[in-house]
C-alpha cells in the first residue's frame, strides 16, 4: 500500500464520519418537531372529527378522577 494510497482512505473515512454526523446533527435537530406533531395527529384522533381543532375532547365521567360508576 503506497501512501498516495492511505491518505485517500484517511481523507475518505473522516468525510463519511462528518458526512454522518451532520445528518445526525440535522435529524436530531428535527426530532422535536416530529414529536410535537406526532402529538397533534393524536390529539386530533382523540377528539374526533365534531371537535373543532384547538378544543380538547371532552374525558368521560370517571375516566379523570378515578370514579367507576
Amino acid at each position: 500500500m503506497s501512501w498516495d494510497n492511505a491518505t485517500l482512505t484517511i481523507l475518505a473515512t473522516f468525510g463519511c464520519g462528518t458526512l454522518l454526523l451532520s445528518q445526525i446533527t440535522e435529524v436530531l435537530s428535527k426530532l422535536p418537531e416530529v414529536i410535537r406533531a406526532w402529538h397533534d395527529v393524536r390529539r386530533a384522533l382523540r377528539a374526533g372529527p365534531d371537535t373543532p381543532l384547538g378544543e380538547e375532547a371532552p374525558e368521560e365521567v370517571g375516566e379523570s378522577n378515578g370514579n367507576t360508576g
